[in-house]
């Protein structure tokens, strides 16, 4: 398949990078890709981004199959394109693709249909130090149809926004609050895959916890509401007497990529790491006797995420005295020094644009 291209008439200003926010900016153009089961993924094509024209009937809208994906580019000091990890992105988009009966994604393809788009879109890209272009890939199922099946065709695309920090806290500790009465997702159901439905099934206890003035929620398992999961824009780690502690992937949690790259810094520098099962009742007894040395989080949106306070019923943790600790700060400046350019890529994740 060849790449149609049209390119807006009159483009846009991206504004200065210290006044960028997460996720309300968007760029001049969108990547566009449609289903259906006599062709195929087929017209792959670059347009002004725009609208979606889509029927009241559509299959999406009510019965929530869709997928999604986020991944950044980073622009160096020379000016050169860098994707984090893109191709690991895409394969997770095929498993969640797999689990919601969508048709899978040739991945070369999207790498190379994406590295034109971000060619054709290079001046949206921020150049600060902690700025970056977040891409947003997606498949919808777009049959118009009320009944509950899997649709016969999709609409797969990414739209693309430069952002500055995900928490307007930036790189220092935020509060997180652990839901006692409510659970996002369970062991057999669809936690593990990127979907619009996991994210849904968290607005209610997360409206919850910013009225008590907690910037996001610490999960439970769904079953026991005993073992910690994640938050619900990151994995969670825990130091608890210098082990590097992160609850195992049971098929109720997403497999994050930074969560992953978090995972093979530590054992390459040597760290004790342990993928386990961490309840609740351990944390607390940790933070009491001292053992809990630093919580942070990991993912995409914001790399490294110190915590400083998490708050479960009437308790209230205070992690490292509010500070950021000590591994985040090595984490954080290991991985984004590895994606603007200024360290070696000793873990082959950089995959250059141009």
């Amino acid at each position: 398949m060849e790449v149609s291209i049209t390119e807006k008439q009159e483009k846009g200003t991206r504004p200065e990078d210290s006044k960028l926010a997460f996720g309300s900016i968007f760029t001049d153009h969108m990547f566009n890709m449609d289903y259906s089961p006599d062709k195929g993924w087929h017209n792959p094509r670059i347009e002004p981004f725009k609208d979606l024209s889509l029927s009241p009937a559509t299959m999406m809208l009510h019965y929530g199959q869709a997928i999604f994906e986020g991944l950044k580019a980073y622009k160096t000091d020379d000016g050169n394109i860098r994707l984090y990890r893109p191709r690991d992105n895409f394969k997770r988009l095929n498993k969640s693709a797999r689990g919601l009966c969508i048709p899978e994604i040739d991945i070369d393809f999207i790498m190379e249909s994406l590295k034109t788009l971000l060619k054709l879109e290079k001046n949206w890209i921020p150049e600060t130090m902690g700025t970056s272009l977040y891409i947003r890939p997606t498949v919808i199922a777009t049959d118009p149809y009320l009944g509950v099946r899997a649709s016969e065709t999709y609409r797969f695309f990414i739209i693309l926004s430069p952002v500055g920090a995900y928490y307007a806290a930036g790189f220092n500790p935020v509060n997180i609050w652990i839901s006692k009465d409510h659970v996002r997702a369970v062991r057999g159901g669809i936690g593990e895959f990127k979907t619009a439905a996991n994210y849904a099934a968290s607005l209610y206890a997360s409206e919850k916890a910013k009225k008590e003035g907690y910037a996001q929620v610490l999960w439970l398992d769904g079953v026991e509401r005993k073992y910690i999961e994640e938050v619900g824009a990151m994995n969670i780690f825990f130091n608890i007497n210098n082990e590097l502690i992160t609850p195992e992937l049971n098929g109720s949690i997403l497999p994050g990529i930074t969560r992953d790259s978090v995972l093979q810094l530590a054992k390459r520098w040597g760290m004790k790491v342990s993928e386990r099962k961490i309840s609740i009742d351990e944390l607390i007894q940790a933070q009491k006797d001292g053992s809990l040395k630093e919580v942070f989080g990991s993912g995409t949106a914001a790399v490294i995420s110190p915590v400083g306070e998490i708050r479960y019923g009437d308790d209230v943790m205070t992690i490292a005295d509010g500070k950021t600790g000590p591994m985040a700060l090595k984490f954080n400046k290991a991985i984004t020094e590895i994606q603007y350019g200024k360290a070696e890529d000793t873990e082959a994740w950089i995959e250059a644009v141009d």
